[in-house]
């Protein structure tokens, strides 16, 4: 007997739901079965993909479990189906089983929803040599060793330089250098035991090695929050776009992304002193202070350090911000574009969102905010009145 599209459509609904008989089920796999054989480099058009990935490539895999069905038999089918998703991928259909997406398409007003998880552990560390290394979760490796320093890559998405014995002097190591692309993020200790978390579509560059330095200078582009090691005999230096951080062992963040008003610092403990390219001006931060440089003008003010320290610790924390920041904070983790459409009211957001959570789940809880509007379209977030 032959189905329509109209009446698998039906069985899928009811299989989603939970009420699908063990015989609907069969229709189902024998309906997929009989598709996936007619699909070829010439003819996809024979099997609803989106339809599919409704189900998801999990639930297929329980819907073929149940089935009263030895087990070659089972496998055969279930390689069939994964053959089948492989080749409609291939060819743009849309259908992301291994991967982060999930589209669905309501049938009469053809209304796109789309969804994107969120960052993780991703950077690429170049060594003073050039080479050129993928960091990302995983097991823990040695990833290169020079003079006394060694680099070790966590399992944890952390980057580590452990130093042998302290020398009077050694070979100058060169530079290294760890990016951060947009959706991710890492964090490194440096060889003079200095933490640094690095945030999305951001730059470090530093020495491979401090021993002999009298100084320990760092260059940052974006965003990172840093723990220094106490070194009284070499200050703790950070160069970001005209302006330098100079500390001997403290706790502090800053924001120096190039798409951003202003850099902004913001120190939680000890002191740190901010100058700009005249040495003679410069401000001094007590805890709990932000620098905004802004116009090559610093202005000292109190805030709220947990929301500047928000992204380092899993957190996206709004007090404020209006649409524009708030998008921009969003492109960088989820790494998507924003489009504005008509005039976007320049209210204020007041929210804490995971940043484990995925981005219609973070647009859903702004939306909630009166006079803005979103919609996820692959890669690009409208914005709208």
């Amino acid at each position: 007997m032959e189905y329509s599209k109209q009446d698998i459509d039906e069985l899928i609904d009811k299989y989603l739901s939970g009420e699908a008989t063990a015989n609907e089920i069969n229709i189902l796999e024998q309906s997929y079965m009989k598709a996936s054989k007619k699909i070829s480099v010439h003819d996809v058009s024979d099997i609803d993909v989106v339809r599919i990935n409704d189900v998801g490539i999990e639930s297929w895999q329980g819907l073929i479990e149940k089935m009263n069905s030895n087990g070659a038999r089972t496998l055969a089918i279930w390689q069939r189906i994964a053959v089948a998703a492989s080749v409609v991928f291939v060819f743009g259909f849309g259908i992301y089983f291994y991967n982060q997406f999930t589209f669905r398409v309501k049938q009469g007003n053809q209304t796109l929803v789309s969804d994107v998880g969120p960052g993780g552990n991703k950077a690429y560390l170049t060594l003073g040599n050039g080479k050129r290394i993928v960091l990302s979760d995983g097991n823990s490796s040695v990833l290169a060793k020079d003079a006394d320093v060694e680099i070790v890559k966590a399992a944890n998405g952390q980057l580590i330089y452990a130093t042998g014995a302290k020398k009077a002097h050694a070979p100058d190591l060169g530079y290294h250098t760890i990016e951060t692309p947009k959706g991710g993020k890492y964090e490194i200790t440096l060889p003079d035991g200095t933490r640094v978390w690095l945030n999305s579509a951001s730059t470090l560059k530093y020495p491979a090695s401090f021993v002999s330095l009298k100084e320990r200078k760092v260059e940052l582009k974006g965003e990172a929050y840093f723990e220094v090691a106490h070194n009284k005999a070499a200050p703790f230096r950070v160069r970001s776009a005209g302006q330098t951080i100079e500390v001997l062992g403290t706790h502090f963040n800053v924001n120096a992304y190039v798409d951003e008003d202003a850099i902004k610092t913001t120190l939680l403990e000890g002191s740190v002193k901010v100058s700009l390219n005249d040495p003679k001006d410069f401000k001094l931060l007590n805890p709990g202070e932000q620098a905004d440089n802004s116009g090559n003008r610093l202005q000292i003010s109190k805030v709220n350090v947990e929301q500047a320290i928000g992204w380092k610790n899993g957190d996206f924390v709004f007090k404020g911000e209006d649409v524009k920041s708030v998008m921009r904070q969003l492109a960088r983790w989820y790494d998507v574009e924003i489009e504005y459409k008509g005039n976007v009211s320049d209210i204020g957001f007041v929210s804490t969102i995971s940043k484990t959570k995925k981005l219609s789940e973070v647009i859903t809880a702004l939306q909630a905010t009166e006079g803005v509007h979103f919609k996820i379209e692959g890669r690009r977030i409208l914005v709208m009145p």
